[in-house]
């Protein structure tokens, strides 16, 4: 059996473009190799522009879509191999995937426990109510959550920090070995976009999950990664430890982003967001103090 969790080989993905009658197509994903290691788990980072093709890639590794020219293999299996709804159940049960925006993985009409007590039936067995929530509790209580706080809520009466702490852990239900998160605090308030960061940090260390992290980011690539990839076009133009692509990269397009983004020093990264953090704060209660003395 592999000693990889998740390998990539020269993986390309291949979409139409012109009219109807055309044959000409587009590389989305062109020719990308990479392995994330079954004994260490990591925090494997895919950055890239818009169009650069790494939420195809995302795709790709959930089984959602599939390559036209090399493979995929999850824990030793391909994923081009999973057809049957039992495969898939099983695959899905190993791969969680964490989406950008939280307001739209929730159906505004369904009470938010719902989906994580169906998500506990569906993969852990449970058969009663209670053995339900005491699964869900134990999911929410790892992102800081519980029960007791969204039991028969709406997601209309959460914020989007506590609906992408929910959708992480309903994926955490299953005990998944590998989270694939495309994007997952691009859509989440500045002051919350540090704790969910966070979180998955300590869910690679304290649960021993692989994760990969989808952004286009450099500032909270720098701050989490211990890997990285960097796209362009649907190629990988550059690779390695995060600190040493992101303080010295080498390609133009990673210099170019470095140039953009992150400061002279990228090791001030963190304490950029950080402050940013407690600004966004600062002007939240700024703005709280001022609508209650305009009451």
């Amino acid at each position: 059996m592999s000693s990889n969790l998740l390998e990539l080989d020269h993986v390309t993905k291949l979409f139409p473009i012109g009219g109807f009658f055309s044959r000409e197509k587009m590389k989305a994903v062109d020719d990308v190799s990479f392995a994330l290691t079954a004994d260490k788990p990591e925090i494997f980072t895919i950055v890239g522009e818009s169009g650069s093709g790494k939420s195809t890639l995302a795709k790709m590794i959930l089984g959602s879509e599939k390559a036209d020219r090399g493979s995929i293999h999850f824990d030793g299996t391909d994923v081009k191999a999973v057809r049957s709804r039992r495969d898939r159940e099983a695959f899905m049960a190993k791969v969680q995937p964490v989406f950008q925006n939280p307001f739209e993985a929730f159906n505004p009409l369904t009470r938010i426990d719902e989906y994580l007590l169906a998500t506990a039936h569906r993969f852990k067995g449970a058969k009663s109510r209670a053995e339900k929530e005491a699964l869900a509790d134990v999911a929410l209580q790892r992102v800081g959550l519980s029960m007791a706080e969204i039991k028969g809520r709406f997601s209309h009466e959460l914020s989007g920090g506590q609906l992408q702490r929910i959708a992480v852990a309903r994926a955490l239900i299953p005990e998944p070995k590998l989270i694939v998160a495309d994007e997952p605090v691009s859509m989440v308030d500045a002051s919350l976009r540090m704790s969910i960061v966070n979180l998955f940090r300590d869910l690679r260390d304290a649960l021993n999950v692989s994760i990969v992290y989808i952004t286009h980011d450099l500032a909270t690539a720098y701050y989490i990664s211990d890997r990285v990839v960097i796209m362009r076009k649907g190629v990988v133009v550059e690779s390695g430890d995060a600190r040493d692509v992101l303080e010295n990269p080498k390609h133009a397009y990673s210099i170019a982003l470095k140039n953009a983004v992150l400061p002279p020093d990228p090791r001030e990264a963190s304490a950029i967001l950080r402050l940013r953090q407690r600004n966004a704060e600062t002007n939240e209660a700024t703005s709280g103090s001022g609508d209650r003395l305009a009451r």
